[in-house]
C-alpha cells in the first residue's frame, strides 16, 4: 500500500475521521478527487505543503495519513508542471528518487474512504515552503497572480517590492499628454493617469472627440479613476458611442 499525507484544517479533520476525505478538489488533468503528497523519509519534505496551504486555509492545519493500493491510478508531478498518469507506487518511488521533491503533489481522482485512513496528526504550522520552493531569500513577485488581494501582509509586500515604479506626477503627465503626437503616445500617458485618482476630468474632455477609436476606449477605462460629474458624463457618452 502506498502512503500519502493530505493537509487539511482541524475542523475538516473531525468529519474526515468519520467519513473519509471527500472528492472536492479539481485535478489539473481533469476530474475531482483528493490532493496529497507522498510520505518521505524526511519529516520536513513529507509535510512540506503546510506553510504554503496556510496562505489559503485560515486556522490550524493537520496532516491526514492515508493509504491507497499500489496499483491505484493517480496523477503526479510538480505543481507547476503537467501531471503524469502513474500508479500510486510509482508516484511514491518517483518522489523518493528526486534530488529536490519540493512542490511534488499527487492527485487521487476519487474520494478516500475512512477505511483507508491511518491517522490524523498535528504538524508544525511553519514547516515547508511558501509562495514557491526556494523562495526564501528571493525577492517576492508582487503581481496579482502571485499575491492575491487580501492575503496576509500583501499590502506591505507590495509597498516593499513594487512590480513597477510609482506613477509620475500629474503635472508631468499632462505636459507629456499635450506634447503627444501619436495615438500610441496618448494611450501610454492615459494608462499612467489611470493608475491613481486624479481629481477632475475636464483636462481630458477633448480626447472624447479623438478620431482614434483605441484612444477613446482607453479614455473610457481611465475615467473610472476620476471623480465628479464631468468624468461621469464623459464615461456615459463614450459607453453610448461604443454601443452604437
Amino acid at each position: 500500500m502506498a502512503e500519502f499525507v493530505h493537509i487539511t484544517t482541524v475542523r475538516a479533520a473531525r468529519g474526515i475521521e468519520r467519513s473519509g476525505v471527500a472528492a472536492r478538489s479539481h485535478g489539473r488533468a481533469g476530474g475531482v478527487g483528493v490532493y496529497c503528497a507522498p510520505v518521505l523519509p524526511s519529516f520536513t519534505l513529507t509535510y512540506q505543503w503546510v506553510r504554503e496551504l496556510r496562505r489559503s486555509h485560515p486556522g490550524v492545519l493537520v496532516a491526514v495519513h492515508l493509504r491507497v493500493p499500489d496499483d491505484e491510478p493517480v496523477t503526479a508531478g510538480r505543481y507547476h508542471e503537467p501531471p503524469r498518469a502513474v500508479t500510486a507506487a510509482q508516484a511514491v518511488a518517483t518522489a523518493r528518487g528526486l534530488d529536490d521533491p519540493r512542490g511534488y503533489e499527487v492527485f487521487v481522482a476519487r474520494a478516500v474512504g475512512p477505511g483507508e485512513l491511518r491517522r490524523v496528526r498535528d504538524v508544525p504550522q511553519g514547516i515547508g515552503w511558501r509562495y514557491l520552493p526556494g523562495a526564501h531569500g528571493r525577492r517576492p513577485c508582487p503581481c496579482p497572480g502571485c499575491l492575491s488581494s487580501g492575503a496576509y501582509q500583501v499590502a506591505r509586500l507590495r509597498r516593499r517590492f513594487p512590480d513597477r515604479p510609482p506613477p509620475a506626477p500629474k503635472d508631468e503627465l499632462m505636459a507629456r499628454l499635450r506634447a503627444a503626437a501619436t495615438a500610441d503616445e496618448i494611450i501610454e500617458v492615459l494608462c499612467e493617469l489611470g493608475r491613481g485618482r486624479r481629481g477632475g476630468a475636464e483636462e481630458l474632455a477633448y480626447l472624447a472627440d479623438h478620431p482614434d477609436l483605441h484612444v477613446r476606449w482607453t479614455l473610457e477605462s481611465v475615467l473610472t479613476s476620476y471623480r465628479g460629474p464631468v468624468a461621469r458624463r464623459l464615461r456615459e457618452r463614450l459607453e453610448r458611442e461604443s454601443a452604437e
